[in-house]
């Protein structure tokens, strides 16, 4: 009589072992990732004419108005264990002096505070930059 090889019993170990692997990297690769999320977002801002700038604390989703702009930061995060630390931040503006266009966003998108030109704040009087996330 010939003796058979239980089969099932290898392919469900290594199915298994697999599957423990995927678990392990995955946790270890959020691990390694963590972003904290913040309450509070600094920024810069500088009036082109007067050469003037002023830091802003804002709270996360509250408007805060500086002189002709409304002023959002609706999420910010802060990578603090990463090698290279990068802060970013939702941030929506509305130029308060543009009647004609209601709630239209002058700037409306994520700033980097390693990269301020990646997506850059384009206005002719004032200047916005990120500065922290806490």
């Amino acid at each position: 009589m010939q003796l058979k090889k239980n089969i099932k019993v290898g392919n469900n170990l290594s199915l298994f072992l697999s599957i423990y692997l995927f678990i392990i990297f995955i946790t270890f690769k959020t691990n390694a990732e963590i972003n904290l999320d913040g309450n509070n977002t600094d920024i810069k801002i500088l009036d082109k004419i007067s050469s003037k700038n002023e830091l802003i604390k804002l709270v996360n989703n509250e408007e805060f108005i500086y002189k002709d702009l409304a002023i959002k930061s609706i999420k910010c995060t802060d990578s603090k264990f990463d090698d290279n630390p990068e802060v970013k931040a939702y941030i929506q503006v509305i130029d308060l002096t543009k009647k004609d266009r209601n709630n239209v966003f002058v700037f409306n998108g994520w700033m980097f505070s390693s990269s301020p030109s990646i997506v850059p704040f384009d206005h002719p009087v004032y200047d916005i930059w990120l500065v922290s996330c806490y």
